[in-house]
């Protein structure tokens, strides 16, 4: 990418598509952008970058890989009650009643 104006003006298009959790540059000149997420049309995303930026190749797709969580030794989590404070009704205001 030749500018920094486009650079900006890439990702805030590759951030716009609905779908995407993230996106980053990738490359040894920062030249490509990463975009991770789930169910991204990626059609639509190369036409927005060739209408709005220049040329635009789409290198690959597929699927993103899953890291393996190691378990931890943590403490247990402390529940939280979110009902500790419920109150069941603040009453009927004095305007409705009937006499």
């Amino acid at each position: 990418m030749d500018g920094d104006k486009k650079t900006r003006k890439a990702l805030k298009i590759a951030v716009s598509i609905s779908g995407v959790v993230s996106a980053s540059f990738v490359g040894s000149d920062k030249d490509q952008i990463a975009v991770t997420g789930e169910g991204i049309d990626s059609v639509e995303l190369t036409t927005l970058l060739r209408k709005k930026v220049g040329y635009t190749e789409l290198v690959s797709v597929g699927p993103v890989e899953a890291k393996k969580d190691e378990p931890k030794d943590s403490k247990p989590a402390v529940q939280i009650d979110p009902y500790q404070y419920y109150y069941q009704s603040y009453g009927v205001p004095y305007y409705y009643y009937v006499y």
